[in-house]
């Protein structure tokens, strides 16, 4: 009974799971909600599990439900995967490619792809976007760019595909003569309240009423990295860096990096492409891609 589960069948059940409704997830994929009842009773009847349990007001993920979740995700993912890359080989070079760059990304893979794509692509203007937080899924969303990469934020951008390209640390730090510099390690969330936390601030509404890595009531909201690294160095509160971007100042003794007593002493960031499901990348927008996730394994460690 398997091998008659079908990928439709699996939209359904992500739909459903994500929707936590039958209808919504029917208004959703244009379908009536018996429809979406009988596709998954079918799927659960091939499967021989209970998907969902039913007896509230809202369908709720039993167990079963929520360990094939990601499973039938990763199918439709691999699939929205196969199609763009179908559909870009088919497809001419664009005039132009417009690429959104969340400012955490770094930068030293960025300027080597950009300076392979110019090479590759001599005739092709490349536009380049920096943005943070959810400007980057904004501009592609709204047509400003045809492809972006976003850092991994918990948006609402589900008509948005993405591809794991890297992985990138996130630390902690101060100026050397900040208070929390002259504890260096064992610092607690007590320790961090008190004093002010450096934060970015989304210009778009995606992610309105979310926090990403605040611990501190008191914080000061900047909209530039580059702003922010500036307060860091002046003394003007504590915050979180791309390793990269701030590995001389802990070199140089500029910044401290900040060890925490009750969390990870650094975090990483997934950083991945995005592009709207319903208009992949063509050719350069693909080399692009593959481009920049060469270059984030080359500089994986070995």
């Amino acid at each position: 009974m398997l091998e008659a589960i079908t990928l439709d069948q699996l939209r359904v059940f992500v739909a459903a799971a994500e929707e936590r409704s039958f209808s919504a997830a029917g208004r959703r994929l244009n379908r009536a909600q018996s429809v979406i009842s009988q596709s998954l009773a079918n799927l659960e009847g091939q499967l021989g599990l209970t998907l969902f349990k039913r007896e509230g007001r809202y369908p709720v993920l039993t167990e079963a439900g929520e360990s094939l979740l990601p499973d039938a995700r990763a199918v439709l993912g691999g699939l929205s995967a196969l199609k763009a890359r179908a559909r870009g080989m088919e497809a001419g070079v664009e005039p132009e490619l417009a690429v959104a760059i969340d400012v955490m990304f770094p930068m030293s893979i960025l300027t080597q792809a950009a300076a392979a794509f110019g090479a590759a692509f001599p005739q092709t203007p490349l536009r380049l976007y920096v943005e943070a937080l959810g400007g980057v899924a904004q501009a592609v969303l709204d047509g400003q760019c045809s492809l972006g990469v976003v850092g991994s934020l918990p948006l609402n951008t589900r008509c948005l595909a993405t591809e794991r390209l890297l992985s990138e640390e996130m630390v902690l730090v101060a100026a050397p003569q900040h208070p929390l510099a002259a504890l260096r390690t064992g610092i607690t969330d007590c320790d961090l309240n008190q004093h002010v936390q450096l934060v970015l601030t989304d210009r778009t509404l995606l992610s309105k009423g979310q926090e990403f890595g605040v611990f501190s009531p008191r914080t000061w909201r900047l909209a530039d990295l580059g702003a922010k690294h500036a307060f860091l160095r002046a003394g003007l509160g504590w915050g979180g860096m791309p390793l990269e971007m701030v590995q001389r100042d802990l070199d140089e003794g500029a910044l401290v990096e900040l060890g925490l007593l009750d969390r990870p002493q650094r975090i990483h960031m997934v950083m991945s492409a995005t592009y709207r499901a319903d208009d992949p990348p063509g050719p350069a927008g693909r080399w692009f891609i593959e481009q920049l996730r060469q270059l984030a394994g080359d500089k994986r460690p070995a």
